[in-house]
């Protein structure tokens, strides 16, 4: 008997000393997929190099085996394989094969990750620093100051959180001009233009977009969802127009700034029209209004494309997943019309029938930016004031994957990248 135990611990013994890396798999086959990312950037925040394996098992991670990476996967409930060095040569030489749709992309480094959000938000407010929280991947908020501070260049990633670059606080003025934390806001922003020395809200927030346009063009990674969307690129176009009206800035807006509008300074977006009444609980025409789509929430849902791995890495590493149909989901900005999008936008999911795009990419300058229509993935239909959505529920969520491809997109070996 102990003879048989004594060869039992020996062949485990060798079994691991023989191994030499640790597959993380993306597929059906992971527990939970958000905290996959998290052991993924803990990796890297290391110094280790970690392997984002495209379209292999829905996008697996490989790393040099090590008992405190092992450790740590089976602490944070991630289902992992210790794998030996033959099947290591197994993998790469399937990815390799010309007419195989897949390609290892090297990670290298824990991108710093800055959230543009005022500081009294609370973290379950916005979708992305829900799931960072949630996948253990460390952020720091910045707001005004910092931005116009020139405190961008510190950072890989940035994400704006869902707020209203044109200075009309999300015209939410219909339904809650009398809440308190809508006043409370007004109340935050004003102070906040006036120590800066803008007449406006309207005008600091130009300021904010300008200045991470400029951080995009050297370079940086940017992030948006919901709101910060459309209304990033609309300020943007808008420079020098008053499209505010009496309730946001005091005075009446310019209603012919529809003529005026100079999309070229804009990222994703052309040929819109504004709505400029303050009751109308919507910034123009790019958005495809939630309440007006002709779908139901069952069968609400978008694609993902499918690109080619080894010749546009980046889309193929934004689209990373397990399946290629997602859940739809409501947010201020919902989903973007296709006629208001740019010819050179890469649109990465739509919904055809409908004729719109929910997840969208490009490039400026030196770097890049992604906007991704809604508000939370799992949760369809969000109200102000309702309770977050608890992601132990959802380790699984293919539209919160999303967000997650995003953080690490950064950390890829540039040289190897093709768009």
């Amino acid at each position: 008997m102990n003879r048989i135990i004594i060869i039992f611990c020996f062949f485990i013994l060798s079994n691991h000393a023989f191994a030499t890396r640790i597959l993380i798999p993306m597929d059906q086959d992971q527990h939970n997929h958000l905290k996959a990312y998290g052991i993924a950037y803990w990796v890297l925040g290391k110094d280790i190099e970690v392997n984002w394996l495209l379209n292999y098992r829905g996008g697996s991670f490989m790393m040099p085996f090590n008992e405190v990476f092992e450790k740590e996967c089976r602490i944070r409930g991630i289902s992992y394989e210790v794998i030996s060095e033959g099947q290591v040569s197994e993998i790469l030489m399937q990815i390799a094969k010309p007419d195989i749709n897949m390609e290892l992309v090297k990670l290298l480094k824990a991108p710093k990750i800055a959230v543009y959000s005022p500081k009294t938000k609370q973290p379950w407010d916005d979708a992305v620093t829900l799931v960072l929280t949630y996948a253990e991947i460390p952020y720091e908020v910045v707001f005004d100051d910092e931005v116009l501070d020139g405190k961008l260049a510190k950072y890989d990633w940035l994400h704006l959180h869902h707020e209203d670059f044109t200075g009309q606080y999300g015209k939410f003025y219909s339904s809650y001009a009398n809440a308190v934390w809508y006043q409370a806001e007004v109340r935050e922003n004003e102070a906040m233009a006036a120590k800066h020395g803008y007449k406006k809200v309207s005008e600091l927030k130009l300021a904010i977009a300008k200045k991470i346009r400029d951080y995009v063009m050297g370079g940086g990674f940017m992030f948006a969802m919901c709101s910060a969307t459309d209304t990033y690129d609309i300020a943007l176009a808008a420079d020098g127009l008053d499209i505010c009206e009496v309730p946001f800035d005091g005075d009446p807006a310019d209603w012919g700034a529809d003529k005026k509008l100079d999309f070229s300074k804009g990222f994703a977006f052309k040929d819109y029209k504004l709505y400029f009444d303050p009751m109308t609980y919507e910034h123009s025409y790019i958005d495809a209004m939630a309440g007006t789509r002709p779908v139901s929430e069952e069968n609400d849902v978008f694609s993902l494309f499918e690109f080619s791995a080894k010749w546009d890495m980046v889309p193929t590493m934004l689209n990373q997943n397990h399946t290629s149909t997602v859940k739809g989901f409501w947010g201020q900005t919902t989903a973007f019309r296709k006629p208001f999008i740019k010819g050179d936008v890469t649109i990465l999911g739509d919904n055809k029938s409908l004729n719109e795009a929910r997840y969208i990419h490009g490039t400026f300058g030196k770097g890049t930016w992604t906007f991704y229509g809604g508000h939370d993935p799992e949760d369809y239909q969000h109200q102000v004031g309702e309770p977050p959505s608890d992601l132990a529920l959802h380790p699984n969520s293919p539209g919160y994957r999303l967000i997650l491809n995003n953080v690490l997109f950064p950390s890829a070996q540039k040289k190897k990248l093709k768009t």
